[in-house]
């Protein structure tokens, strides 16, 4: 299939708490901490290090350095992710190139948050004035505008964005690290009876803020084969776009960077969406997961709602989704949240999913998220496919 010159050699993921009282630092640490003892590898090997910028300590104009400092880290390559919910999948895509051009030879790419604590986001510049008008609550409100549009041009049925509520919430449970408030069951009932936030969206539709941590080790197979290191996966294929149509100010609003970057994901791996064994998708809200659905080419644009009825997407079934409850059933720990999709997704491959473990996966598809600007589709988009 794609390259398999670099790997992604561990993983680790502190649980997501809610108004932990903690900071990102602190986090950071016990994701270090639990990685360095997960792979047994040194502290001192690691030499390079990617951070996803935290919504809770964005006032921190040098988080990466500080990062470093605070983890105890010497290093010869930094990275500060500035793409929300892509940092993480930007993060090991660009470690991984660090590598190859020598600046590094063992990275971590780190994300920890914890803007239920506190949060430090002041966006500024023309954000406040042009992209959160009066009366828009953020990205829910934002994401109802989405959804109502996508629901008048091709139509939306509430039992398919319920499906996948109450498939990733019967994840979660048993899911060790996800929110405490979220391991218990979830029905349709549940599902149609949660409050309007923005009509059509509602409550179980969306992510809540949490706080947590995860931290992935990137380097070459050949360096992980001399450390004795045991299980790795892949990254065959990654593909990211930015700002899509964003010069065509009336563009199609439900049109997404996934159906830009999917034939270039496609191409790099050699597989096709009937080959994928899992698909741990960036769900920030439900209506997300249905247009990736149909923007990767597993059913056409339009019928996004019939497949996710018609598909078995349990652990167990033809296409598992988000076998750990995703970030909508497990918590969304902040600009940390991508990660929690790519965690899993490893996690799977080494065969660690415990009671959720998926039959003999051979590969997963992961994508990200990044921004929510105003009357527009998500700012950017990106995509991974994980082979072992």
């Amino acid at each position: 299939m794609g390259n398999k010159e670099m790997v992604i050699a561990g993983y680790s993921e502190t649980p997501v708490i809610s108004k932990s009282g903690r900071s990102a630092y602190d986090f950071a640490g016990e994701a270090l901490a639990q990685l360095l003892e997960r792979t047994g590898i040194e502290k001192d090997a690691i030499d390079g290090m990617s951070v996803t910028t935290p919504l809770s300590e964005t006032s921190n104009a040098f988080f990466p350095v500080y990062m470093a400092e605070a983890l105890g880290l010497t290093t010869t390559w930094l990275n500060y992710g500035g793409i929300g919910g892509c940092s993480v999948t930007g993060g090991v895509s660009r470690a991984m190139s660090a590598i190859r051009d020598g600046h590094c030879e063992i990275a971590v790419v780190m994300s920890a948050d914890a803007p239920s604590t506190r949060w430090g986001a002041n966006y500024g510049a023309y954000r406040a004035e042009f992209q959160e008008a009066v009366g828009v609550q953020s990205p829910p409100s934002i994401f109802g505008l989405l959804m109502s549009r996508y629901e008048h041009q091709y139509g939306l049925k509430s039992e398919a964005l319920a499906k996948i509520a109450v498939t990733q919430r019967n994840h979660a449970m048993m899911n060790e690290n996800a929110l405490a408030k979220f391991r218990k069951p979830l029905t349709e009932e549940d599902y149609l009876q949660s409050r309007l936030i923005a009509d059509p969206l509602r409550m179980l539709d969306s992510v809540m803020f949490c706080d947590g941590a995860n931290a992935f080790l990137v380097m070459t197979r050949e360096r992980a084969d001399a450390l004795g290191i045991k299980k790795y996966v892949y990254p065959t294929a990654y593909a990211e776009l930015t700002n899509v149509n964003g010069t065509d100010p009336m563009a199609d609003i439900t049109e997404t960077g996934f159906s830009k970057i999917a034939p270039k994901i496609w191409k790099q791996s050699g597989l096709s969406p009937s080959d994928i064994s899992m698909v741990q998708p960036y769900d920030d809200f439900t209506i997300a997961v249905l247009m990736m659905f149909e923007d990767f080419g597993f059913c056409k644009r339009g019928e996004g709602s019939d497949f996710i009825l018609d598909t078995d997407l349990s652990h167990t079934g033809t296409l598992p989704l988000n076998t750990g409850g995703g970030q909508i059933s497990a918590g969304q720990p902040g600009l940390a949240g991508g990660g929690l999709n790519l965690v899993e997704a490893v996690r799977q491959l080494f065969g660690e999913g415990d009671a959720r473990q998926v039959n003999n996966p051979k590969n997963a598809l992961v994508t990200g998220i990044g921004v929510i600007p105003f009357a527009r589709n998500w700012g950017t988009s990106t995509a991974m496919i994980l082979e072992v």
